[in-house]
């Protein structure tokens, strides 16, 4: 991983476990660890992120948990290209303020189809918001 002043313009864009996503590095999310089906990252909601609530908004939340399903998927194989997002599903339990870790899980590895879920929670270890999806390996 590499991580440095965001506002500088050489600066280095963090690697996402292997992949480098200019998205996830404009919002500031940090990979923590992906291997055994499992995936941890991590994400401060910013003001500019959030609704009218005052909230992260759902979209933001919606590519934490896509991202953490497919980096699961990708642990299976140890596979180094992406994960195509073939279906998703998502329920919002709770507004996201704060720290948000967002865990992703394979749940099974099939041939041309992967099954995942995650869940994000808050500094509280409250879940605030839960995805499954299904996801093919990019070939």
């Amino acid at each position: 991983m590499n991580t440095s002043n965001p506002n500088h313009p050489s600066r280095q864009r963090t690697i996402y476990f292997g992949l480098d996503i200019p998205f996830l590095d404009h919002l500031g999310v940090v990979p923590e660890y992906a291997e055994g089906g499992k995936v941890r990252i991590s994400y401060i909601v910013q003001p500019e992120h959030t609704n009218s609530f005052g909230v992260a908004q759902g979209g933001v939340l919606m590519t934490l948990l896509d991202f953490a399903m497919g980096a699961a998927a990708r642990t299976a194989s140890n596979h180094p290209l992406g994960a195509i997002t073939i279906d998703m599903s998502t329920s919002f339990l709770r507004p996201s303020l704060g720290k948000i870790v967002v865990e992703g899980t394979l749940l099974k590895a099939g041939k041309t189809i992967n099954y995942c879920e995650t869940i994000a929670l808050n500094e509280t270890g409250e879940i605030t918001a839960k995805a499954s999806g299904t996801f093919t390996l990019r070939r």
